[in-house]
């Protein structure tokens, strides 16, 4: 068993860290890209009662209103609805890892990734949470495989913090989000093309072989992109 006390390394974003200002994209987009439904997205975001989960910035008609950080905060939740964490036994977990770490967004940091299965054992052996108790007893290994494996998609930075993903939608395109790369907008890593300008020449009507000559992406990527445009536009 490990101390949470003993994990409280890493420092704290900078109040003005881009990761955390910025709004990169709607509840909308981000339940799309990571597989997520937008109901439930939308309950770690702003609940009907507790803090959020899933850190957002002020609501702004259509406009983008999740930041960098939101959206890793939600993927590594969905790494734990994955690995089968009821997300009511979540909520609870992740405030103590919070509080115990005093660290805020902690979701976001790599302790998720090198401890996060062990934070979630620790911290149900010491509550009265028999229902989370019982998950992770029973299955204590899977939980820091579907975790682990989950969050290698994630690329942390020198300062601890999430700082580049791969997207889970896109079944053969690898696509990234880095705030640093493209202001913040999902990259098709072969060709290095803005995942915006493949769907806007599909919206002029050229095919998926143009597009791929032209970009320098495989034709299965642009593809698979386009897939997953449509169901954003659904």
């Amino acid at each position: 068993m490990i101390s949470l006390t003993t994990l409280a390394t890493t420092a704290p974003l900078p109040a003005g860290d881009r990761r955390m200002t910025v709004p990169l994209f709607t509840l909308h987009e981000c339940a799309t890209y990571l597989q997520t439904p937008l109901s439930t997205l939308h309950a770690w975001a702003r609940p009907k009662d507790g803090a959020p989960l899933v850190t957002v910035l002020p609501s702004a008609g259509r406009q983008a209103t999740v930041p960098f950080v939101g959206f890793a905060e939600a993927f590594v939740l969905g790494a734990l609805r994955q690995a089968g964490v009821p997300m009511q036994r979540i909520r609870p977990a992740v405030k103590k890892l919070n509080d115990e770490i005093g660290l805020d967004h902690a979701l976001a940091s790599r302790r998720v990734y090198t401890d996060g299965a062990e934070l979630i054992f620790d911290y149900a052996t010491t509550s009265d949470d028999e229902e989370l108790l019982t998950v992770v007893r029973t299955g204590q290994e899977h939980l820091a495989d579907v975790i682990r494996g989950y969050l290698k998609r994630i690329t942390y930075g020198d300062d601890g913090w999430a700082q580049r993903m791969h997207l889970p939608a896109y079944r053969h395109a690898d696509v990234t989000v880095d705030p640093t790369e493209a202001f913040g907008q999902p990259l098709v890593v072969h060709g290095g093309a803005r995942v915006e300008d493949l769907v806007d020449r599909f919206r002029a009507g050229d095919g998926f072989a143009e597009i791929a000559a032209d970009f320098d992406v495989p034709s299965d990527e642009v593809e698979d992109v386009i897939r997953v445009a449509l169901r954003l536009a659904a």
